[in-house]
Formats: C-alpha cells, sequence, structure tokens
C-alpha cells in the first residue's frame, strides 16, 4: 500500500468510529435523551444472548475432540468459580482459556 491509501483507511476507520459513537447522540438527542423502550430491552437481554452463544459456539465441536469434553467441563467449572469468587469478567476469561490450554496442551495432548 501508498502512503496515501494508508492515510486514507485510517481515515475511513476513524470516520467509522467516530460515527458510531456519535450516531446514538444524534438519533435520540431529539428525544430529549429518552430512549425507547425497545432500545433499553435489548440493552439488558443481548448481553446474556450473546454469552450464550458463545458458550454454545465453543462447545461445537467438543463430540470430535477424543477427550469427552473433560477439559472443557473443567475449564467452565473453573470460569465459574473465578467469577463468583473476585466478579472480574476479564480474570474469569482470561483465566479459563490459559487453564484450557494447559490442560489440552499438557495432560489432555
Amino acid at each position: 500500500m501508498s502512503n496515501i491509501q494508508f492515510i486514507l483507511t485510517i481515515a475511513v476507520c476513524a470516520a467509522a468510529t467516530m460515527l458510531t459513537r456519535f450516531l446514538p447522540f444524534l438519533v435520540f438527542g431529539s428525544r430529549g435523551g429518552k430512549v425507547p423502550e425497545v432500545v433499553e430491552y435489548l440493552g439488558r437481554t443481548l448481553p446474556a444472548a450473546m454469552m450464550g452463544l458463545l458458550v454454545v459456539y465453543c462447545l461445537k465441536d467438543v463430540p470430535e475432540s477424543g477427550h469427552y469434553g473433560i477439559p472443557e467441563l473443567i475449564a467452565i467449572l473453573f470460569i465459574v468459580a473465578l467469577h463468583k469468587w473476585k466478579k472480574s469478567t476479564l480474570l474469569s476469561i482470561g483465566g479459563g482459556t490459559v487453564l484450557y490450554m494447559v490442560l489440552v496442551q499438557t495432560i489432555f495432548g
């Protein structure tokens, strides 16, 4: 890529990011800051739905793994316990990922 293409790419990315940040204020600003009920409903329900979707996606290949889902189950139980204890999403996801990778590469590898 040439320098002009790099600059244009960065400019387009910056403009798209700014648009996604400012768009809700532009759309809902004329309503006096009141967000429609459907948007509030989606804000309450979508995070849990996305977590469920990610869990299903991550566990879809368990029957073919050859370990009968044991490392996955251990990692899930560890994530739940760690999250109940520390209440930190980042720590829970990171710790569970590290534990799963260690299990798969050492014990179940």
